[in-house]
């Protein structure tokens, strides 16, 4: 039987925004509440489903797969905090963790402090996430916020943890981002505004109505969000104005949450830097003069630029990533060569040492951007956690002693179903940009898989806002590696894995060097016989996304099958009109196209703006209703475009979630699901037995 695929009628529209004039004729799908746009959007799904029922039984294999591989009733590694030990565990048929703590020891009675599941089944919820999750420094309160939609907008409430009762009051309308003063009974929170950009920082009294919450701080330059966190000795809480070029610090001692915010430094475009606090003084990781970052200290009491001192110095050749500062100790969180280092520093006597690892391409995890302490909220403490893995290692959960150096490896990620590590291997190639940069590129296989012309390949690839895409394992690469496939990640310009150049050499008006290194390292591939065009997929999700939009019309006979999720492929509309939540603090990664310069430059790469008639890849998009982060009519738009100009024959199918957002379906097993017709479609397009 024949499908035929939905045609999205072309309502021929002129667009004048901010003096550019554009013609768009699917510009109407922008309209949520109009019928037709539901309509077309659910003969969509149905011309998916209907494209893909021949992978049914494929689909359930690798889900069973998916699912056999978790140890479904499992526990994380408890993190002490005061006399309690806080851990999640999970339960075999049920999506979510379960939020639990013991006091005293592992051996004491558990507290379930919050249960997703029972909330989920209770209100009929097809999505719910957990933001906050914050136990009050008395340990007698729990602020958490839930978002049921997916569209990132949660609402704390507190729950009595003597009582099990839950405060009356409801905050809506926040993020993830909130911190308790010293008194367990202040806790502090950012509202988003129109544009789901967090802006005011508020001061609520537990037990209290909202309504008469206390407005501290409203950030009213629309390029900069809020994010709170608290120093690791708990001495100060720490606002932290974030924007991707510049930030600027304000702390609260967390004794006083009556008192001022100071401003450490105030903001100066293209410098950024965070804070903790040790022993009356600020220690600092910034990257004023310093393009890698460089660590300086101040006083507490006067800790502006003319109060800094040098103390950890920039280097051309490594990154600081991140740091933590403990009583005795100070983190660093490096990059080098394209991989992490960790670097510990003896406080008392400033001499410092690297934990080693064995594997030649590997990492650990590091958050980029938030605080690190919730792995390691002991300030006194002389153990530090930390996780590691690679694409054939399992994450693992290390505890370090930073005095003895002894390593004790607390728990490695169960992955069941016959695993063995020893099965696969890695290695780092490098493939050679247009303009003559080596790209890193990580791989994993099996050992038995030879490379060659008819081996699949999958290749990965983000490339913006200077996140890494680091190579850790994931259990769900297993299904493709143990079917033949070489997996791999393109590590290129837009990220940061090769320093702070490596970001700025991929955004503004460096974009296009994201997509031609990538479009490099597949040739690559393929120059050096690891794969054929005819058995090569690609994968990215948002601005990888975008991504696999601009490679396939740049290079679109390199690839057989590509699947770009919830894709950022309209860049230039969505760039030009400020009313599209979180358009405007974007400017500071692609540019603003109100300036010639960028407008032009934006239009030159923009996959949308750049479709042509003649031959793709298989194409699979996918999106999410809810999604506030890339809007559900950018794939819409550009899948409803393509049908018009493709020419292969090859499948073109879009899926939307209906009841999620940016991240997909909210539940562990329902992620899996999709995870699984996502690989059924890749295993098909290149064709791959799936039994």
């Amino acid at each position: 039987m024949t499908h035929q695929p939905p045609i999205a009628r072309q309502q021929p529209q002129e667009l004048t925004r901010h003096g550019h004039t554009r013609q768009d004729p699917y510009f109407w799908l922008r309209e949520r509440e109009n019928p037709e746009v539901l309509a077309y959007i659910e003969a969509e799904n149905r011309y998916t489903e209907a494209m893909m029922s021949h992978t049914a039984d494929c689909q359930e294999t690798l889900y069973r797969e998916m699912v056999g591989r978790i140890q479904e009733t499992d526990q994380s590694v408890p993190t002490r905090r005061g006399e309690y030990f806080y851990y999640t565990r999970t339960e075999a048929g049920r999506q979510y963790d379960i939020y639990c703590r013991r006091r005293g020891s592992m051996d004491a009675p558990e507290e379930i402090l919050l249960d997703p599941n029972q909330i989920s089944a209770a209100e009929e919820l097809d999505f719910l996430e957990v933001g906050i999750f914050a136990p009050s420094p008395d340990h007698r309160w729990l602020a958490y916020s839930l978002d049921t939609s997916g569209g990132e907008r949660f609402t704390i409430r507190f729950k009595n943890l003597e009582t099990g009762e839950i405060a009356p009051e409801a905050i809506p309308d926040t993020l993830t981002s909130g911190e308790w003063a010293a008194d367990s009974r202040t806790f502090f929170y950012t509202t988003v505004d129109e544009a789901w950009r967090s802006s005011k920082l508020w001061r609520h009294a537990v037990g209290r109505p909202a309504g008469e919450d206390r407005l501290v701080y409203e950030e009213t330059d629309a390029l900069f969000e809020l994010t709170l966190y608290k120093t690791k000795d708990e001495a100060y809480l720490v606002l932290w104005c974030r924007g991707l070029e510049t930030t600027e610090c304000r702390v609260l001692p967390a004794a006083q949450p009556q008192g001022a915010w100071v401003t450490i430094e105030p903001r100066r475009r293209g410098h950024r830097y965070k804070v903790q606090h040790r022993g009356g003084r600020l220690i600092i990781l910034t990257n004023h003069e310093a393009s890698n970052y460089r660590v300086v200290t101040a006083p507490a009491a006067t800790p502006g630029l003319a109060h800094w001192e040098a103390w950890i110095p920039h280097s051309e050749e490594v990154t600081i990533l991140d740091y933590e500062v403990f009583a005795g100790h100070a983190v660093l969180y490096e990059q080098h060569q394209g991989l992490h280092r960790l670097r510990i520093i003896d406080l008392a006597s400033n001499k410092d040492h690297f934990v080693s690892f064995d594997e030649s391409v590997f990492a650990l995890e590091v958050n980029d951007y938030e605080d690190t302490s919730d792995r390691n909220p002991d300030f006194h403490s002389h153990v530090l956690r930390f996780i590691y893995g690679s694409l054939a290692t399992p994450s693992q959960t290390y505890d370090y002693n930073m005095v003895s150096r002894e390593r004790v490896l607390l728990k490695e990620e169960p992955v069941l179903g016959g695993f063995d590590r020893e099965n696969y291997v890695t290695e780092r190639l490098w493939a050679t940009a247009a303009d003559g940069e080596r790209v890193p590129v990580s791989l994993v296989r099996r050992r038995e898989t030879a490379p060659g012309p008819d081996t699949p390949c999958l290749l990965y690839g983000y490339g913006s806002y200077g996140a890494s895409f680091d190579p850790l394992f994931r259990p769900r690469y297993v299904s493709l590696l143990d079917r033949g496939f070489i997996v791999g990640i393109a590590h290129i310009r837009g990220g940061r894995e090769m320093g702070q150049r490596w970001y700025e050499q991929g955004k503004f008006l460096n974009k296009k060097n994201t997509f031609t290194d990538f479009v490099a390292c597949a040739r690559h591939l393929v120059a050096e016989g690891y794969t054929s065009p005819g058995r090569f997929a690609i994968y990215g999700r948002s601005a990888g996304g975008l991504l696999m939009g601009a490679v396939i019309n740049l290079a679109p006979e390199l690839f057989r099958a590509a699947v770009a999720g919830v894709p950022f492929v309209d860049v230039v509309s969505t760039m030009l009109d400020d009313s599209i939540p979180l358009t405007v603090g974007e400017w500071e990664e692609w540019g603003n196209p109100r300036d010639e310069t960028f407008y032009h430059y934006m239009v030159s790469y923009s996959p949308y703006d750049n479709l042509v008639a003649g031959e793709y890849p298989a194409i699979l998009a996918t999106s999410g209703l809810n999604d506030p982060r890339v809007q559900y009519w950018e794939p819409t738009k550009w899948v409803a475009r393509l049908r018009t100009l493709k020419r292969d024959g090859r499948p073109l199918l879009l899926k939307t979630n209906l009841g999620a957002g940016h991240s997909g379906a909210s539940g562990r097993y329902d992620y899996l699901r999709e995870v699984a017709f996502e690989y059924a479609f890749i295993l098909d397009q290149l064709g791959v037995p799936g039994g």
